[in-house]
C-alpha cells in the first residue's frame, strides 16, 4: 500500500469479505451499528479494570474511536451527509481518543483516594 494514498486508508483485502459489502448510498452497511456497538462494550474499561486501565493511553484511545464510531453509524447520521449531532459527538470523541494517543491527555488520578 502506498503510504501516500489517502483515498482508501485500509486496504479492501485486510477487511472481512462480509463487512465490504454496503448498502445504497442512503443507508450504512447492514449490521454495522450493531457490530459497532459490540466493539464499543468490548473495548469499553469497566469498573473492575478501571484502576488497572484508566492510564492506558492506547487503551482509552480505543474506548474513545469506538464510541466515535457509535455515533457515526447513528440512524440520524447518514452516510451521505456530514452533519448532525451524533456526526459532531464523533467528531468530539475522535479528538479526544487522539490526545490519549499523543500523550496529551493523562489520567487525573482517582479523585476517591485524595488524588
Amino acid at each position: 500500500m502506498d503510504p501516500h494514498d489517502v483515498s482508501r486508508p485500509v486496504p479492501l483485502s485486510s477487511a472481512p469479505a462480509a463487512a465490504t459489502r454496503s448498502g445504497s448510498p442512503q443507508t450504512w452497511p447492514a449490521t454495522s451499528r450493531e457490530l459497532a456497538e459490540e466493539l464499543q462494550r468490548l473495548l469499553a474499561i469497566d469498573g473492575r479494570d478501571w484502576h488497572a486501565q484508566k492510564g492506558h493511553k492506547p487503551r482509552r484511545a480505543a474506548e474513545q474511536v469506538a464510541a466515535a464510531l457509535v455515533h457515526l453509524l447513528a440512524e440520524d447520521s447518514p452516510p451521505q451527509r456530514l452533519e448532525g449531532d451524533a456526526q459532531e459527538r464523533a467528531i468530539e470523541l475522535l479528538e479526544h481518543g487522539l490526545a490519549w494517543l499523543k500523550g496529551d491527555l493523562r489520567d487525573p488520578g482517582c479523585p476517591s483516594h485524595g488524588h
